[in-house]
């Protein structure tokens, strides 16, 4: 997994306008109840700006999926200068600035720094992240802060999460899968690899799926933030990569 350790706390990335209007609550609803997932269509020149707050091992890897996938993304650390190599290597769509500039930037975000780090995340840039739909991916490994590894093991860490980024349209994701394969299980030729999410507003849950689509992964949906420690690491979703039919299934999920 995947606590990403690369200068301070490390930033990710943004985008926006992928999704349509979403249909009425009560369906929307309905699927949640479910746990189900909502796909909706945009169009395939409408690139989302992502910021990346964590350009570590995940965050990195991400930022190549979608700088393949069109998507402009800014890699951020609080020395930008470090992260230009990388930069280079993505091509025109990839930028560096620090978190704040990451976090401005994107009309999506990407936070990917280790967990402890999270609160100092939402201190620093809480105010440019609020409204805006973050994908956090943050393992409680110790050590670490010992209060918010065991808050995010008691209460899951979708709840943790929440509380260390509030006013953001949070979604958990991409902290399942080994950061080192994420390359080679991305697009995966016959059934696409499951990502699990969970998240409490729809539209979040809307643009979240596309991205994990976008970088070559199927998501599925768990349920609102308090069903992530469901698929937090330790719990009953097993570490090995399974498709979402067999993700489904582990989670005692509704087969769509």
């Amino acid at each position: 997994m995947n606590s990403d350790t690369t200068n301070g706390f490390n930033p990710t990335v943004s985008r926006r306008g992928l999704i349509t209007a979403l249909t009425a609550t009560a369906m929307v609803a309905a699927i949640y109840i479910a746990g189900g997932s909502i796909h909706t269509a945009r169009a395939a020149d409408a690139p989302v700006k992502i910021g990346i707050i964590g350009a570590g091992r995940v965050g990195s890897a991400l930022a190549k999926l979608w700088v393949q996938a069109g998507h402009p993304v800014m890699l951020s650390s609080r020395h930008p200068d470090a992260l230009r190599p990388l930069a280079q290597t993505l091509g025109p769509l990839a930028s560096v600035g620090t978190p704040a500039q990451a976090a401005a930037y994107g009309e999506v975000v990407l936070v990917s720094v280790p967990y402890e780090a999270l609160p100092e995340v939402g201190k620093e840039v809480g105010t440019a992240l609020q409204g805006k739909v973050v994908l956090e991916t943050g393992n409680p490994f110790p050590p670490g802060s010992p209060l918010q590894v065991q808050t995010a093991q008691q209460g899951g860490t979708g709840v943790a999460s929440a509380k260390a980024l509030p006013g953001t349209l949070l979604v958990r994701a991409f902290n399942k899968l080994p950061f080192a394969q994420l390359p080679e299980l991305a697009h995966r030729s016959g059934s696409l690899v499951a990502v699990p999410i969970a998240a409490d507003d729809p539209h979040a849950v809307a643009v979240a799926e596309q991205l994990v689509r976008d970088a070559g992964f199927e998501a599925v949906l768990v349920g609102p933030l308090a069903t992530a420690k469901r698929f937090d690491m330790g719990a009953e979703l097993s570490r090995d990569p399974m498709n979402a039919s067999e993700m489904r299934q582990a989670l005692n999920l509704p087969a769509k």
